[in-house]
């Protein structure tokens, strides 16, 4: 039985992995095994921070709603419960857009907020 030489499926596959570790510094984008160990982590990362950008969205909505909440005279947790009760239904997302570009309309939620905790 003649030996199984690595044909073009091999030459194929490790060609694939090549094309996704360019770019990658030293013997990582010229060797096959260092290549294809960088690209399994780098997939593994690109996986996880997928993840993890909503959450850092998030953070950053929370830091600026704060920032503008500190500036109308209230904390963050005191404008978020102060729109509850107010009955304003509006997610950070949109929070943070207005405290970044519309100081005014932020300044009337804030006072909404205010009554509706007195």
């Amino acid at each position: 039985m003649p030996r199984t030489k690595g044909g073009t499926v091999t030459r194929a596959r490790r060609k694939k992995i090549m094309k996704l570790a360019k770019g990658y510094r030293g013997s990582k984008h010229l060797q096959f095994k260092a290549a294809s160990t960088q690209v399994f982590v780098s997939r593994k990362y690109a996986f996880r921070d997928r993840k993890k950008r909503k959450s850092e969205f998030r953070k950053l909505w929370i830091a600026r709603i704060n920032a503008a909440a500190r500036q109308n005279g209230l904390s963050y947790s005191k404008l978020m419960h102060g729109l509850k009760v107010a009955g304003i239904d509006m997610n950070r997302k949109m929070l943070a857009d207005i405290a970044y570009n519309d100081e005014k309309a932020f300044a009337d939620l804030a006072d909404a907020a205010k009554k509706a905790l007195n």
